[in-house]
């Protein structure tokens, strides 16, 4: 049994945590980061529906659609060019709001189509609404004035012109 004993304390006890534990501690990190941009993004909802209770649970239900299963996006440079592409079937133009500032992309888009009988007295109504947002971090500055955006078959294609890099000024120093 000594020999057992001494041959423990010669096993060197590593300082960092056990893998296992590094993987829980990162998921636990993860799930925590999550329900902070659900509830974020649920309480945005709530103020854009003027506060009113009793909305809370389609709140919360859209903005984990909206984080959880964010619109597919596909980013490219080339040249002098960054192309956005996103999937966002059901959608028409009108209903797709783009906005660039600097090295950012924000794509938004809304879309609801009622059901109802105008003939008769409703007694239960309908409707089909879907929205999307996404903030994009995009490789490198764009020009703002120089974006063409264009749908077509659900696919909707930003095409951005890099911002010329200035070279640096010098300036010259004067005795004071």
């Amino acid at each position: 049994m000594e020999k057992e004993v001494k041959a423990l304390e010669k096993i060197e006890k590593s300082p960092e945590p056990a893998p296992l534990f590094v993987d829980v501690e990162k998921m636990f990190e993860r799930s925590t980061e999550l329900f902070r941009d659900v509830a974020s993004r649920a309480f945005e909802f709530f103020q854009e529906r003027g506060h009113m209770i009793g909305t809370q649970l389609d709140d919360w239900f859209r903005a984990e659609s909206e984080i959880l299963r964010p619109t597919p996006v596909e980013i490219t440079e080339k040249d002098n060019l960054v192309t956005l592409k996103a999937a966002v079937p059901g959608f028409r133009p009108d209903e797709i709001e783009v906005s660039v500032k600097g090295d950012r992309a924000f794509i938004s888009g809304r879309s609801g189509s009622e059901l109802k009988c105008e003939d008769e007295k409703t007694f239960y109504s309908e409707w089909k609404s879907d929205r999307f947002y996404r903030e994009l971090q995009l490789p490198s500055l764009v020009e703002e004035d120089a974006v063409n955006a264009e749908l077509k078959d659900g696919i909707l294609t930003l095409t951005m012109t890099k911002r010329a890099e200035k070279e640096a000024t010098k300036v010259a120093v004067k005795s004071a």
